[in-house]
């Protein structure tokens, strides 16, 4: 039985909202706001065609006008797309109107190789209005047709006729019931074991070396490992992160492993990393989530560019952490030097 497009709009506009409420801080969740309730916003979505084939690229553009009053909070990059892969994107190109508002595109190239009635479902958009409230508004879906090129061949295809369906003599319903809740319960079992032995190796083996020197084997390791050359990208860019989010934890004593990206540089200037750091580093992540959850692809000099970024930003924290080391032990009282080790406060090391 088909499900209505008015259904199916309503179900992605759901999942919308429940995924950008995981990834937004509690104090910014709100209901999503239509356009009309927000004067001073618009919010276009486009694409260069409505019907393409299998393997066809569209170009997908999201356009939103907004009063130079108003700040736009950029939508998580990693935002579900529905069936569509990105191959390729550019977001936050703004542009000032003449008559004083900002307008600010972001462009996306899809493509799918499945076939039907599709939507690029809407994207959420957060505004802080000049009251210091925000705002979620959704984008409005994009319907697309996916042909397949059988349709397009003057070739007639011969289907043979369906097979009579076979009837099983024997019931294995509840032999299937009962073999998945054994599943489950050795499963469940397993997990709590595996868990209890990491935790018993990680209280075991700490290790006391400096966060920079266990950054460095890492990235070490992780080049070793060829995983851009094997195309396993996805791979790739958990690690590199992995690698960047708990040496910086260390260093600044955070939990900065466990937070989302919209978290870390929520918290930036309170953790105590150099703000100067701050841009670069927001490219870095976004594009880093892009490749992790939105199936993106990047070419392999950006890959290899991203690991010497990490190399450069361990080595300047750790000149960071060094110098201060350095200067508190010089003004420090000289009683106070003798026997007694310079401590800074938010390092790990």
């Amino acid at each position: 039985m088909k499900m209505s497009f008015r259904y199916v709009t309503s179900v992605f506009a759901l999942l919308i909202i429940l995924g950008w409420s995981v990834f937004t801080p509690v104090h910014a969740q709100e209901l999503p706001d239509t356009v009309a309730n927000i004067p001073g916003i618009e919010i276009q979505t486009s694409v260069d065609k409505a019907e393409v084939y299998i393997g066809d690229l569209v170009n997908y553009t999201i356009t939103v006008t907004y009063d130079s009053t108003i700040e736009l909070l950029p939508p998580p990059l990693g935002a579900n797309l529905g069936a569509f892969d990105v191959k390729d994107y550019q977001t936050d190109i703004s542009s000032k109107l003449p008559d004083g508002r900002i307008k600010s595109e972001s462009r996306f190239v899809l493509s799918t190789f499945t076939t039907g009635d599709y939507v690029v479902p809407p994207v959420p958009m957060a505004f802080e209005l000049p009251d210091g409230s925000r705002k979620i508004v959704l984008s409005e879906t994009v319907p697309i047709k996916v042909q397949s090129l059988l349709l397009n061949t003057d070739d007639s295809v011969d289907i043979r006729p369906l097979k009579a369906q076979f009837e099983f003599q024997r019931d294995w319903t509840k032999y299937y019931i009962w073999g998945s809740i054994f599943f489950i319960i050795l499963a469940a079992l397993g997990y709590f074991i595996w868990q209890k032995m990491r935790r018993q190796k990680v209280l075991g083996h700490i290790d006391l070396r400096p966060a920079w020197e266990i950054a460095f084997e890492k990235l070490a390791k992780l080049e070793q490992k060829g995983l851009v050359g094997k195309r396993l990208f996805k791979e790739y860019y958990i690690e590199l992160t992995e690698i960047l989010r708990n040496y910086l934890g260390r260093m600044f004593a955070a939990n900065i492993p466990d937070m989302t990206t919209d978290e870390f540089f929520s918290n930036f200037e309170i953790i105590g990393i150099p703000d100067d750091i701050k841009e670069n580093m927001k490219k870095f992540f976004n594009h880093a989530d892009l490749v992790k959850f939105a199936k993106f692809i990047p070419e392999a000099e950006r890959c290899k560019s991203d690991f010497v970024y990490v190399h450069d930003i361990v080595e300047r924290v750790r000149k960071d952490f060094q110098a201060k080391a350095e200067m508190e032990a010089r003004i420090a009282p000289p009683s106070s030097r003798m026997g007694t080790p310079t401590i800074i406060k938010g390092a790990k090391v």
